[in-house]
């Protein structure tokens, strides 16, 4: 991955946890990795654990940030969250995975979408 992607997804990541936060969202963890598997955001309301994809673009002339999220990435996440779950002994805690969509972060164009309940734990 190029510099450039790396750093449009850090922003991306940054956006979104002062977004979930603004929303009163506790955050729990940030790239959390398990296996060369990556979480996003780890948080928590009220009601449950969300695991958030966060997927950032500079624009949308390929298509939208969501539509990268493919049923492979869906299974490493609860994969992943499992793992997640387990070293911290919540198994069977509520849990529920998000993602959030974001457009030229930081620009006057940015737009953030906040998919919830975007995929289901099977």
């Amino acid at each position: 991955m190029s510099d450039k992607n790396l750093s449009t997804g850090k922003k991306g990541e940054d956006i979104a946890i002062a977004f979930l936060e603004d929303k009163g969202w506790l955050i729990l963890d940030r790239n959390y990795s398990f296996m060369k598997k990556e979480l996003d955001i780890v948080g928590s309301t009220d009601r449950e654990i969300v695991f958030v994809e966060v997927k950032t673009r500079s624009n949308s002339n390929f298509g939208e940030p969501e539509d990268a999220l493919t049923d492979q990435k869906k299974r490493n996440l609860i994969e992943t969250a499992q793992a997640w779950l387990h070293e911290r002994k919540l198994e069977g805690a509520p849990v529920r995975f998000d993602v959030i969509a974001i457009i030229a972060p930081g620009s006057k164009k940015q737009k953030i979408r906040h998919h919830e309940g975007a995929f289901w734990y099977l």
